[in-house]
């Protein structure tokens, strides 16, 4: 699937942090399907079991990704999640690529629906979500006005397509 732009990381979040030691520093492509996704792998730092993600690393991803998801069409939009029903369906493994996916299902000037997965390089949805978001701005937020810097950091690649096949559930 081709990129049609990407997102800007931010400089300590532990999803999207460029200099957060233990974050994922995941990048953030918005796709031609309306869709955002992103590439990552977790790190044995990640774990909970041995071999296994620790849960609340699925879900601050997939949070991620469904507030990411509103960034596709404007990304002066932020907001707070509301809620995150999460799914876990087969362990999330670390040291293994994997492809995170949001999209918006519903939209209106204060509330966002987004859908949100990860899922293997050939497609199996590992875990997923349906997340509600509460849209306002970014100084009702983080009144630090040192927030704008932190959040605006643009990490220039050369990524055009994000591929993967077909897995458990899921079509391309």
């Amino acid at each position: 699937m081709k990129v049609t732009g990407k997102q800007k990381n931010s400089r300590m979040c532990v999803i999207c942090g460029m200099d957060n030691p233990f974050g994922l520093k995941a990048p953030f492509y918005n796709m031609e399907d309306g869709s955002v996704m992103t590439k990552f792998m977790y790190r044995e730092e990640h774990q909970s079991y041995p071999g296994r993600v620790h849960g609340g690393l699925i879900g601050a991803m997939l949070d991620e990704l469904g507030f990411r998801a509103c960034w596709v069409k404007d990304d002066s939009v932020w907001g707070v999640t509301m809620n995150l029903e999460t799914l876990y369906r087969k362990p999330v493994p670390y040291g293994e690529e994997l492809i995170g996916r949001g999209k918006v299902e519903r939209q209106t000037a204060r509330f966002a629906q987004v859908k949100s997965e990860i899922m293997t390089m050939d497609g199996t949805i590992l875990a997923s979500a349906t997340g509600k978001f509460l849209l306002m701005g970014l100084n009702q937020i983080a009144q630090n006005a040192e927030v704008h810097e932190e959040l605006h950091l643009m990490v220039e690649d050369d990524v055009a397509e994000i591929n993967f096949g077909s897995g458990d559930g899921h079509e391309e």
